[in-house]
């Protein structure tokens, strides 16, 4: 792909964002489903024309892990309130590592029975499947929360438990795709891995990860100290996000781990120091804090419409034609597993006062489970060596259409009915 494909193809992305803005609040559909539409129909202009815009899938891979999902993680535990996560800590963690894992795992199992063709969607790619499904996306439905007014919790919940099971998921789809390739390479000389040894191999790159961001977290955030310029600070604020990521991929560790890490140590640092200056009178009028956090808003912006975008660009005719039973099979399996996961999971936090959510809010976390830009984005990633990644994909594709135009414009009408009648109880 040419260095001038990539500025044509991102001037058009940013021109069909802006007009996407005014046709969403216009149709009062999400934003995000907007995208998809415009991306189909330029998509399909384009190949009526005859033009080579020189996009392919394997060009996405590069693309889609070193540029976009850093700035998508980065801002994501930036923006994050520090002290509502604290707070619900337990909670989130559980839902983004252990409900995630069984989502993970149960809907691996519902979809490799469901299709039943073992030659050519065999277990490995069950469980690949499973784990770029089990990455939820509530901003289409963050929106729509807000607009009613739902309680904060819920919105605490949902924004935590994705930004935790999004790194999650991609260490687990990391781990997966390493052992499909390995397997494709030379299907007679590798050995299949043990569950001890997924596990230990899991759980290193995991936390090696996270102890990689934290170290990088926190010398950044010492290093705001001997700076002053805003603009500065911004750019370490990049420097944080694409350094933390690349080190620990170099180190072959969880790159998406460091980086979350990083950024939530960071951005603690960087308050305590806005604090300080406060203080002491030091501070100038406008908070750098809230210049980053523009800036990160407008990079996590353009990576989220890219990448719907090219959704909609890549999506053909022929997936819907060939592979609508797949779909029909991941949806059903995966509302299976996201009800079991969390309603399972909350039923043991009901022991304890504290901790406990109600079946409402439950319910509505249940169907607020949508996918969107991480799916898309480990999707997209897929290498086209894979026999099967074309099955992967549509079912991705799929299940996102699925979460935008069906989950998201819902989700309000659930969630206003569920919270009254809660309310109304109490």
């Amino acid at each position: 792909m040419l260095v001038e494909h990539i500025i044509l193809a991102l001037i058009i992305i940013l021109g069909l964002s802006l007009l996407a803005q005014p046709v969403a609040r216009w149709s009062r559909m999400p934003f995000a489903s907007v995208l998809v539409v415009f991306g189909f129909i330029a998509s399909e202009l384009v190949v009526y024309t005859g033009i080579d815009t020189g996009i392919r899938a394997d060009n996405f891979q590069s693309i889609i892990f070193y540029v976009f999902i850093p700035v998508l993680v980065f801002e994501s535990a930036y923006n994050l309130d520090k002290q509502e996560l604290r707070k619900n800590i337990i909670v989130i963690l559980s839902l983004a590592i252990i409900a995630m894992l069984l989502t993970c795992i149960i809907a691996a199992v519902l979809l490799f029975y469901g299709i039943g063709h073992e030659a050519g969607f065999p277990w490995i790619a069950a469980l690949i499947t499973g784990a770029v499904l089990a990455a939820t996306d509530p901003v289409a439905v963050i929106v729509k929360l807000r607009e009613i007014k739902a309680p904060r919790r819920i919105i605490v919940l949902l924004e935590g438990e994705s930004l935790f099971n999004d790194a999650t998921a991609i260490v687990l789809f990391s781990l997966f795709l390493s052992m499909a390739t390995a397997v494709q390479a030379d299907i007679s000389t590798v050995a299949v891995d043990s569950l001890p040894d997924i596990a230990s191999r899991f759980l290193s790159i995991f936390f090696g990860g996270i102890l990689t961001g934290l170290f990088v977290g926190l010398i950044a955030g010492l290093m705001l100290k001997f700076i002053e310029q805003a603009l500065l600070k911004g750019v370490m604020s990049l420097v944080v996000a694409y350094g933390s990521y690349m080190l620990a991929e170099y180190c072959g560790v969880s790159g998406v781990m460091s980086t979350l890490l990083a950024a939530l140590s960071f951005s603690v640092l960087e308050q305590k120091n806005e604090s300080l200056d406060e203080s002491l009178q030091v501070k100038s009028a406008t908070s750098h804090i809230s210049g980053n956090r523009y800036l990160w808003d407008v990079l996590a912006h353009v990576a989220n419409v890219s990448v719907f975008i090219v959704m909609g660009a890549v999506i053909t005719l022929a997936m819907f034609e060939q592979r609508w039973l797949a779909m029909l099979i991941a949806i059903l399996s995966l509302v299976v597993a996201r009800a079991v996961s969390v309603y399972g999971l909350m039923l043991c936090f009901s022991l304890f006062k504290k901790l406990e959510v109600p079946f409402a809010v439950q319910t509505v976390m249940v169907w607020s489970g949508l996918r969107g830009a991480v799916t898309l984005a480990l999707a997209l990633s897929l290498p086209v060596t894979l026999d099967y990644w074309w099955t992967i994909q549509s079912i991705a594709f799929g299940v996102v259409m699925f979460s935008l135009f069906v989950q998201a414009p819902t989700v309000s009408i659930l969630a206003r009915r569920l919270l009254k009648s809660e309310q109304d109880q109490r």
